[in-house]
């Protein structure tokens, strides 16, 4: 049997001071990726009212759209590929949550991450079966939630907010926060706002009002004062208040209350709306002070009070309300199945290239059009005899949230089998010495003249065996020493974004969540500033890289057609949508993507396992390589 309400709202303040000592690097960077576009939250029950604060935060702190979404609301209106999907569950078991994960990882989102508080669970191990989704698993030291969601979604919010916070540099302190919501938790406060809200629970209908920045505390409470049965209560902004809605108490106002949850921001607005309401309706106002943020989350802490004190009032437990038989068969209906997991796996690799759905594409009459593109690049990388491959690095060998860690064993396995049977590789990187100390620590020694390593996104070439490369000492080029100095000049760049200048490239890393559409203008409006010809600017998975050169990664790919003859020759890597560092790379004639695609029908086809990119796509291309008469085939 579940616990009384009233000793999970104990833990309230146990859960806020782990939720603030909790490691949170995984989930900064998820938040700093998250960060860089729109995000849809997803979640069910008491989970949702945790994708609200998500998608709140989001949209408040790194000024990109966030929506809400149930699972079936996602699998009908699905979200865009350039948006990032965020399934939120404490148990990780529910039907919903799990089909939405299948549709979500079908659909191949620009993000897919999965904040749960289960380790051992359907959808942990679902999302473990995925190794480019980012898998947070937060087990909270309260245990289980009873019927209603309490210190699972109390504790989520709390660690979304304080890595969104470190995520995108807010302004806002999570210690004084952190501080904040303590106070609001004390037994002092928790007093004054019982005794306030005493009156409210005689009338059967509660209005709460609300700062648009508590919006979230009375989603939650609509949602667990219906989920159960402790009343009827609707909610309404100050300002949506006077649209209509007041009307409610113009009818039922002596069987209705008023519970107004109130913010620094908007407390002249409320005290002016408040003072309009007939005197025979009981008003409490709830106080909320400090930062939007702090109003967030503390009207969730308010909600969670709330729930207690009006089912108390009301001879209603919210912790074990009794879930009637019919209410059980209802949880374990299956949710529809998604279109998308039944597609084969050339339906994925068209979508991905069209950027559109089969059934748009069969609507518009040009589906036929690219199931022949599709037959004819198969048929190329079946006829072709390869003699040598060039692979981009980061995002490709490497997943690019691990950058800094060597390649993984399995890749280094089919890559040490293929050299072996005598494939000449080339790796073509952005990166300098970084990745050859990388790539020495785990290929054998014997191995290191055998691969050329095109540093600098291949305007330095040399075999892995050279200690001398790359040369990280040269001045810039003259084009991009004048660049380089404008940027420095540029206070927004030197704000935003880490600049290293090297002879023929300049690097800039983003220092927390920025979009790489806006650092690359920057990078662009410097460029046109100074009237440089034969410069230009490619994005890879971390960085914008400046680069002065005809050919970037072409050149790792002519090195290579004076070392093969005339074998072919595989290129792969990630980027290869146009102004990606591998562009260029997968423009050849044999190239295939792990993420990425161009607009060429003919080359840079994703042709990897539906919802997989990055690294394993890459060992599913490698393991199709078989060695034949000295070449190898496209199995």
């Amino acid at each position: 049997m579940a616990r009384p309400y009233a000793q999970e709202i104990e833990k309230l303040a146990e859960t806020l001071a782990w939720a603030g000592s909790a490691s949170v690097e995984d989930l900064v960077r998820a938040a700093r990726t998250a960060s860089l576009g729109p995000v849809v939250a997803v979640g069910s029950g008491g989970s949702l009212s945790a994708a609200h604060f998500l998608a709140q935060t989001h949209q408040r702190l790194s000024g990109q759209l966030g929506l809400t979404a149930t699972p079936s609301e996602l699998l009908n209106e699905p979200a865009p590929r350039s948006a990032a999907i965020w399934l939120l569950s404490a148990g990780g078991s529910n039907v919903d949550i799990n089909g939405a994960f299948g549709d979500a990882v079908a659909r191949e989102p620009r993000q897919l991450a999965v904040l749960c508080g289960r380790a051992q669970s359907r959808l942990s191990d679902a999302a473990q079966q995925h190794p480019y989704c980012d898998l947070l698993l937060y087990e909270l030291p309260a245990g289980k939630d009873g019927f209603l969601a309490t210190n699972s979604l109390f504790g989520f919010s709390a660690l979304i907010l304080r890595a969104y916070l470190e995520a995108t540099q807010a302004g806002t302190n999570w210690t004084a926060i952190e501080q904040q919501i303590s106070r609001l938790l004390s037994a002092e406060n928790q007093t004054t706002w019982r005794n306030s809200t005493a009156q409210v629970w005689g009338r059967s209908t509660t209005v709460i009002l609300h700062s648009p920045n508590a919006r979230v505390g009375a989603i939650d409470l609509e949602s667990k004062f219906t989920e159960a049965a402790i009343g009827n209560l609707h909610y309404a902004d100050w300002r949506n208040f006077a649209h209509g809605r007041h009307h409610w108490l113009a009818k039922r106002g002596n069987e209705s209350a008023i519970i107004a949850l109130i913010g620094d921001e908007d407390e002249a607005l409320a005290e002016r709306t408040l003072a309009l309401i007939p005197d025979d309706i009981p008003i409490s106002r709830l106080r909320l002070p400090g930062p939007p943020e702090a109003v967030s989350l503390g009207a969730l802490a308010a909600s969670l009070l709330l729930t207690g004190w009006a089912g108390e009032a009301r001879a209603i437990d919210p912790g074990r309300p009794g879930v009637p038989e019919f209410g059980r068969k209802l949880y374990g209906l299956p949710l529809k199945k998604s279109v998308k997991s039944r597609r084969g796996a050339d339906i994925a690799a068209i979508e991905r290239k069209a950027f559109a759905s089969h059934e748009l594409l069969v609507e518009r009459e040009q589906f036929k059009f690219w199931q022949s593109a599709y037959n004819d690049f198969n048929e190329r990388l079946r006829a072709a005899s390869f003699a040598g491959a060039v692979l981009d690095y980061d995002g490709t060998i490497v997943d690019a949230r691990a950058r800094t860690l060597p390649p993984d064993k399995d890749i280094v396995r089919a890559l040490v089998h293929l050299i072996e049977n005598g494939l000449i590789l080339a790796i073509a990187t952005g990166r300098g010495k970084s990745v050859r100390l990388s790539l020495r620590e785990v290929l054998p020694t014997v191995l290191w003249p055998s691969v050329t390593i095109g540093y600098y996104n291949g305007l330095e070439i040399a075999p892995l065996s050279d200690d001398r490369s790359p040369n990280d000492t040269t001045r810039p080029t003259e084009a991009l020493a004048a660049i380089a100095a404008r940027l420095r000049a540029q206070p927004e760049v030197s704000l935003c974004a880490e600049q290293t200048d090297r002879a023929r490239q300049i690097t800039l890393e983003p220092k927390h969540s920025l979009r790489e559409d806006h650092l690359w203008l920057l990078a662009q409006q410097a460029i046109l500033s100074e009237r440089a010809s034969g410069v230009r600017v490619v994005r890879s998975s971390h960085s914008i890289d400046i680069v002065d050169a005809k050919r970037a990664k072409g050149a790792v790919v002519d090195a290579m057609r004076n070392r093969v003859g005339s074998g072919a020759i595989l290129c792969v890597g990630d980027r290869g949508r146009w102004p990606g560092n591998d562009h260029e790379l997968l423009a050849e004639p044999l190239s295939l993507s792990v993420d990425e695609v161009n607009l060429d029908p003919a080359t840079c086809w994703h042709l990897g396992s539906e919802g997989s990119r990055g690294p394993a796509v890459l060992l599913e291309y490698l393991r199709r390589l078989r060695p034949h008469d000295g070449r190898f085939l496209w199995e």
